[in-house]
C-alpha cells in the first residue's frame, strides 16, 4: 500500500533509538524526508546516516533537550516546513508514589508531558499558517490501564490522552489532524529498564524482570516497528478522516487479556 508520504517532511523526537528510530525507518521507507531530534547526538547521527544511505532521503538531525525552552524553540524554528510531527521523546521512570519525589516527577513531565504540549504549540501554529499537517503523539497504555508502580507515567499519559483528544477534536477546522498511540509493552531498552525498576521494588532483585513478561499476548512485547508502521499509516492521507482519537496497541492487555 502506497501511503503517499513520498516527499513529506517529518519531525520525530526521541528518534535516536526505540520507537522513535523505528518510526524514522518506517517513514524513510515511504520516501519521507526526516528531521530527527534527540539528546544523544552520536546515536542520532547513526540512525540518520543509515536511513539516508538505505532510502535516498534527506535526514537531518537536531541535538536538543526538550526540557530546555531555548532548545525547544530552536527545534521549532528548524522545523518550519514540516508536514508531520511525531512527539515521542520521554523517559518517565517507574515507581510508586512514595518512590517518586516532586523533583523527579517534575523532571519527567517536563519532557514527556510539557515537551509534547510546548512543541505542539509551536508546530501547530506553523502548520495552520502553511495550510495543514498531522501530529502523532506516542503516549502509552499506562494512561488507560493505571499502574500504581508507574504512577508518574500513568498520570502523565492520561493527561496527554486528554490533550490529544481535546486538540484533535477541533483541529480539522485548521486542516490539521491530531492522533495518539498508546503502546503497551514494547521490546525496547526503556521497557527493560522499567521492568528492572519494578522488579527491584517488588522483589528486591532487578534480574527477575523477565517474570513480568510471562503471559503477555503472543508471549512477547510489541515490536517497535509495529508502532512505527502505525504512526506512518496514521500520518498518511489513508487515515485522512481520523483525528482526536487514541489507538491502543497492547495485544488486548487493557481489554482483559489474562
Amino acid at each position: 500500500m502506497d501511503l503517499h508520504l513520498r516527499g513529506k517532511r517529518v519531525l520525530i523526537t526521541g528518534a535516536s533509538k526505540g520507537i522513535g528510530a523505528a518510526a524514522a525507518e518506517a517513514f524513510a521507507e515511504e520516501g519521507a524526508h526526516l528531521l530527527l531530534a534527540a539528546r544523544n547526538g552520536e546515536q542520532l547521527k547513526a540512525v540518520a546516516d543509515r536511513l539516508r544511505a538505505a532510502h535516498q532521503i534527506d535526514a537531518a538531525t537536531s541535538v536538543v533537550d526538550l526540557r530546555k525552552p531555548d532548545d525547544l524553540a530552536r527545534l521549532a524554528n528548524e522545523a518550519t516546513d514540516i508536514d508531520i510531527l511525531v512527539n515521542n521523546a520521554g523517559d518517565i521512570p517507574g515507581g510508586s508514589i512514595d518512590k517518586i519525589d516532586e523533583a523527579t516527577w517534575r523532571h519527567a513531565w517536563e519532557l514527556k508531558v510539557f515537551g509534547y504540549i510546548n512543541l505542539t504549540r509551536h508546530v501547530y501554529a506553523r502548520m495552520k499558517t502553511r495550510g495543514g499537517g498531522v501530529i502523532v503523539n506516542d503516549i502509552g497504555a499506562g494512561g488507560e490501564k493505571y499502574d500504581a508502580n508507574y504512577i508518574c507515567g500513568s498520570a502523565g499519559n492520561a493527561a496527554l490522552m486528554a490533550f490529544t483528544r481535546s486538540l484533535g477534536g477541533r483541529s480539522l477546522a485548521d486542516n490539521i489532524r491530531v492522533v495518539g498511540i498508546n503502546p503497551g509493552p514494547v521490546g525496547t531498552d526503556r521497557h527493560v529498564t522499567l521492568l528492572k525498576t519494578r522488579a527491584k521494588h517488588q522483589f528486591g532483585d532487578e534480574s527477575r524482570y523477565t517474570e513480568f513478561q510471562k503471559g503477555l499476548p503472543r508471549g512477547r512485547p510489541a515490536h517497535a516497528r509495529e508502532i512505527g508502521d502505525l504512526m506512518a499509516f496514521l500520518a498518511s492521507d489513508r487515515a485522512g478522516y481520523t483525528s482526536g482519537v487514541i489507538y491502543t496497541v497492547d495485544g488486548g492487555l487493557t481489554s482483559g487479556w489474562g
